[in-house]
């Protein structure tokens, strides 16, 4: 079997960043995939589950309900190596389209106060593993280290 395209890239290489990670065309439509990376794979430590699913709860709140990317959405949700997430949206897109999204995004979890939307027994599988503090902490972390500032480095993929 072929190596998917997430396993070609160099992760001993790889930093926090927001990139591209493919883009597919479906019936005449073009979906591309983000990985927002938010911690260096294999020198960093993983994010818990219980930060990451808040992260995800919180992320698809705001991206669905954003007035001007909600309708390109199409999914937002966790790497199973735990140092990200991928954020797929409608159309043929770069990184630094939607940085000012990522940005807002993060800046919304970072902030975020009151009752996780959809945390909730009845909306969750799974809904005691939240952690909103540690959110918040590597929502900063995220905007501070890597979105403020951003640059080409932290767009494309290292070789």
């Amino acid at each position: 079997m072929e190596k998917i395209t997430s396993f070609t890239i160099n992760h001993l290489k790889l930093e926090p960043g927001v990139y591209v990670s493919r883009v597919d065309h479906y019936n005449g439509a073009a979906i591309t995939t983000f990985d927002l990376r938010m911690t260096a794979p294999n020198r960093e430590p993983v994010m818990n589950t219980a930060e990451m699913h808040t992260i995800e709860h919180l992320g698809a709140t705001f991206l669905r309900n954003d007035p001007e990317w909600a309708e390109r959405v199409v999914y937002f949700g966790p790497m199973g190596c735990r140092t990200g997430f991928y954020m797929l949206l409608a159309g043929e897109l770069t990184s630094k389209d939607v940085a000012p999204l990522v940005t807002r995004m993060f800046e919304f979890i970072r902030d975020f106060e009151g009752d996780i939307p959809g945390a909730a027994a009845r909306d969750c599988g799974n809904y005691l593993d939240q952690n909103l503090g540690m959110a918040h902490f590597l929502a900063k972390r995220y905007l501070e280290k890597t979105l403020y500032g951003i640059d080409d480095a932290h767009l494309i993929y290292p070789e």
